[in-house]
């Protein structure tokens, strides 16, 4: 079968990249049925992606036009340089193509290209900090499934080429056909709420200052006990300011938002453990169910009703 331009996705793989950020939308797109994929890398050598598997690759990125170009990420683009050919890749293929995506770190590779620079991009939220300040030019939504910011289309961590790949079928073919895909690999066809209902909120680097760190051992510890302000410098011999301006400098955050964060994590524990909204609440320190609410909401996107039909275990 040949399919027009318009319906050709290039792929650009690569040594070390993430197995699932290849097949994930390799898998929605030939489900579709509706395109021509091509599975390209730069010089067109075989490749070894990070699970040790081969890909043989059908093409050189340097020779292949496509109207929608797919970047996977790797798990040392976020702490290494992204190879040159590598970029140049990504850039000669963007240069004709209509559509440029990413999945995962594969948005480091188009930031450094120059192709994210004044524009909102995402990518996986263990990496959005680095992605930020290596590239400031570039805004980062750490907590979004993907964002789309004109042509440019970059998504978060592994499995959202899923809904990645899907959001291009439904701009393609239309929201039927996108739903009747997702129903086929037994997926959302759009996932409710952002990438902190699927990581630890509590998520910040170990601080090197003594003090700070005992705040945060006292709030893991009993995370429903008083920690306004002064009731947690207090434990831990800080002023009110001195304390702030710790979880500022050290974990670009506030106390009462890192308190926060925490009784969330431990709600969500509680819910998905079977426990019920109002215990959930009062047990978490957030002490009603309707704070809880506005938690879920404000952080996940979801009321807690939402959340745990989704996530609750069933054994």
């Amino acid at each position: 079968m040949s399919f027009p331009r318009s319906r050709r996705i290039a792929v650009l793989a690569y040594d070390g990249v993430r197995l699932l950020d290849v097949a994930a939308p390799l898998e929605v797109f030939s489900t579709a049925g509706a395109y021509e994929v091509v599975l390209c890398s730069p010089g067109g050598a075989t490749v070894t992606a990070s699970t040790g598997t081969v890909l043989p690759v059908g093409a050189d990125a340097f020779a292949v036009h496509a109207d929608t170009v797919v970047v996977p990420g790797s798990l040392t683009l976020p702490d290494g340089p992204v190879p040159d050919g590598l970029v140049a890749a990504a850039a000669l293929l963007a240069a004709s193509a209509s559509r440029v995506t990413s999945v995962c770190t594969g948005a480091f590779v188009l930031a450094e290209a120059g192709l994210l620079d004044g524009r909102r991009a995402t990518t996986h939220w263990r990496h959005a900090v680095a992605l930020s300040r290596r590239y400031p030019r570039v805004t980062v939504e750490p907590d979004s499934i993907y964002v789309r910011d004109g042509h440019l289309l970059t998504s978060a961590g592994v499995s959202a080429g899923i809904d990645l790949a899907l959001a291009l079928v439904e701009d393609d073919l239309g929201p039927q056909a996108a739903r009747e895909v997702a129903r086929d690999l037994v997926v959302f066809m759009q996932r409710a709420g952002g990438q902190s209902q699927f990581s630890v909120p509590a998520r910040m680097p170990r601080p090197r200052h003594d003090a700070l760190r005992a705040a945060l051992d006292a709030v893991a510890a009993d995370p429903a006990t008083d920690h306004s302000a002064v009731a947690l410098s207090g434990r831990v011999g800080l002023s009110s300011r001195q304390l702030s301006r710790l979880f500022r400098a050290q974990l670009d955050t506030t106390p009462s938002a890192y308190v926060e964060q925490v009784r969330l994590e431990v709600a969500r524990g509680l819910l998905e453990a079977g426990e019920s909204v109002t215990g959930a609440a009062r047990r978490s320190g957030l002490g009603s169910d309707e704070t809880l609410r506005r938690v879920f909401l404000r952080h996940l996107g979801v009321p807690p009703s939402t959340y745990v039909a989704r996530f609750r275990s069933t054994r």
